[in-house]
């Protein structure tokens, strides 16, 4: 692990993540270590988390955004409307902001990326939530008119998630070619950041965009953000600690170190990110109620946010949070060996357990453990992350069981996409879907996690919370 740790220290140094070589970091410059390469910057088919974060907050911008306090607030729409039917929303969007090839962003952008979203071909994750659109037209360069099938009562949240992408660089490429389209290789933005540089694996390279608009909030304080790849949460840890990067997620059992360092400090924040085992109800032996039941029922969930999570969580008996689930109580589901034991008939019933792998898996390992006990032959399949999302989330869906933690929305679309994923039928209404999820059981859920992150005190103005971990890096100063 020294040797590892070792090596990705030095490696950093001489790949110059800063893009100017060895030596000094510069100033305004600001290293960001994520456990994960980012796969693909293009928001019609990203699934990875942060990647989402980079999209719209440091790449590109959405219609509109949250603040702090979770209130929607005006971004590359600065206005909007709705007609007295509420069928029909007209946005209107702020002039003067350009595309880094020097295009401006016009509402045909806005509307072939909307489009393009609702499209299956594509494979927007989100596309559900854009169901309710009966079609979508620009009737001049600064205005949007989204109409709806149906009446609606507020704003979409999936117009703070999905940014927008510049059509006239995209709009020759079929939707089914979106994931390999040369954009994503190196995409043209219009954020508060450009980009740089993409080595696979290794880092991410964005500057900032002396262009971008006052009233979207001016060009950043940093000059320089760099997000680099460091799968092993130890060697992250050294990095940190040897100021080789400014920010690393951080396990729960390091947090106590971290605290101990006067060089930087520990942020603990919410996030919308269930946990759990998701059940592949197409075939056996999940196909069964009976075994996903049973397998709930021999999870101790208590046990795993005190031993996994040093606290750092809160057990989970269904999708939703605690603040959010009043729509749909959840069921508690106690922890009984023995209920499951009988569910199973007395039978040994053994499936593998997917997972992403990098290091020694104390939490797969843990629930192999409280699995055992109730009459399960548990075998733990640690795969690469792309790997694991072809397996999972791919059309293939080839897999017995995954651990897995699902990126929320607030708008709690994340729940069709968890349906999908596990075989069952998606629900549209968060409270239909919640009930879907405590009455058939494809999940056997685990935690809601909350979000550790160490920092180095060089770097001021961080604000994490449930938008995640970046939406205040156009405001990030650092000492020097």
């Amino acid at each position: 692990m020294l040797r590892r740790a070792l090596w990705v220290l030095s490696t950093l140094g001489a790949w110059g993540v800063l893009g100017c070589g060895a030596g000094p970091r510069p100033p305004r410059s600001v290293v960001f270590a994520t456990g994960a390469d980012l796969q693909t910057v293009n928001p019609l088919v990203t699934i990875h988390p942060f990647a989402k974060q980079v999209e719209r907050y440091v790449l590109l911008t959405t219609l509109v955004r949250y603040d702090a306090a979770l209130n929607l607030q005006p971004y590359l729409a600065r206005t909007w409307r709705w007609s007295p039917d509420r069928r029909s929303l007209v946005f209107v969007l702020a002039s003067g902001v350009r595309w880094s090839d020097g295009r401006p962003t016009i509402a045909r952008d806005v509307a072939w990326t909307l489009t393009v979203a609702r499209d299956a071909a594509t494979g927007y994750p989100r596309m559900d939530d854009l169901s309710a659109i009966a079609f979508v037209n620009d009737p001049n360069d600064s205005t949007v008119v989204v109409r709806f099938a149906t009446p609606q009562t507020g704003l979409l949240d999936v117009f703070t998630d999905l940014a927008i992408l510049p059509a006239h660089l995209l709009d020759t490429v079929p939707p089914e070619r979106l994931r390999q389209a040369a954009w994503n290789e190196h995409p043209v933005s219009n954020g508060p950041f450009r980009f740089v540089l993409h080595e696979t694996n290794r880092r991410w390279v964005f500057e900032a965009n002396p262009e971008f608009p006052a009233v979207l909030g001016g060009p950043p304080w940093l000059k320089r953000l760099v997000v680099v790849v460091v799968d092993d949460p130890s060697t992250k840890l050294a990095a940190l600690t040897a100021g080789e990067v400014d920010f690393a997620g951080i396990q729960p059992a390091h947090a106590a170190f971290v605290r101990k360092d006067p060089r930087l400090r520990l942020l603990d924040y919410p996030v919308l990110l269930p946990y759990g085992i998701v059940f592949n109800t197409r075939a056996a032996p999940f196909n069964d109620r009976r075994v996903r039941l049973a397998a709930a029922l021999a999870v101790d969930r208590r046990e795993i946010v005190d031993g996994y999570l040093y606290g750092f969580g809160t057990p989970a008996y269904g999708p939703l949070p605690p603040g959010v689930d009043a729509i749909a109580p959840p069921r508690t589901i106690p922890t009984d060996p023995d209920s499951a034991q009988r569910l199973l008939g007395g039978r040994r019933v053994a499936f593998d357990l997917l997972t992403v792998g990098s290091g020694e898996a104390p939490l797969e390992q843990m629930l192999q453990a409280q699995l055992g006990r109730a009459g399960f032959d548990v075998r733990i399949r640690q795969v690469e992350l792309t790997a694991f999302l072809d397996r999972v989330y791919g059309p293939r869906h080839d897999f017995d069981a995954a651990v897995i933690g699902i990126p929320g929305d607030l708008g709690l679309g994340y729940l069709q996409t968890l349906a999908r994923i596990s075989g069952v039928r998606p629900r549209s209404d968060p409270a239909v879907a919640a009930r879907m999820f405590r009455d058939s059981v494809p999940v056997a859920f685990l935690y809601h996690a909350r979000g550790v992150q160490g920092v180095s005190r060089r770097v001021q103005g961080v604000r994490m919370d449930l938008r995640g971990e970046l939406p205040t890096v156009a405001h990030w100063k650092t000492a020097q």
